[in-house]
């Protein structure tokens, strides 16, 4: 149970957490952003909520853990990449207001996308612990 809300946590974040902080001026509706950009972040952000819906379905319905954090790992692994090379593309986590995001100093995306791989890897390896006890029971 544990093990499935870890999994669970870190969907939350992709799937719910960021619409609820990008549907707004600072993204969807942002004047400054080309049309074209605005259409791709309403695009990944649909496509991210698709993504976290199934993967609550593998985790609660399915009991499928591992695909469920693979998932999770490339939704937020991707974001993670993004910001690591943000600088080669003229990317920024810095809002058009000149405000940043954080969490205890830290970007927040950073720190949430971080957290969720972090929960998703001890979801698996609980779940596998779990699995091996009961195969030698």
């Amino acid at each position: 149970m544990i093990a499935k809300l870890l999994v669970t946590i870190g969907v939350v974040f992709y799937a719910v957490l960021v619409p609820v902080l990008e549907i707004n001026d600072t993204h969807v509706f942002n004047q400054a952003w080309a049309p074209h950009a605005r259409l791709h972040e309403t695009w990944q952000l649909f496509t991210n909520t698709a993504i976290g819906v199934y993967s609550v379905w593998l985790v609660w319905v399915r009991e499928d853990l591992k695909l469920a954090s693979l998932l999770t790992l490339f939704v937020t692994g991707g974001f993670l990449m993004a910001y690591w090379l943000r600088d080669g593309y003229g990317g920024s986590m810095v809002l058009t207001d000149g405000s940043e995001n954080m969490i205890l100093g830290i970007n927040l995306g950073l720190f949430a996308y971080t957290l969720a791989i972090l929960l998703a890897g001890i979801a698996v390896a609980m779940d596998r612990r779990n699995r091996d006890a009961q195969a030698d029971a």
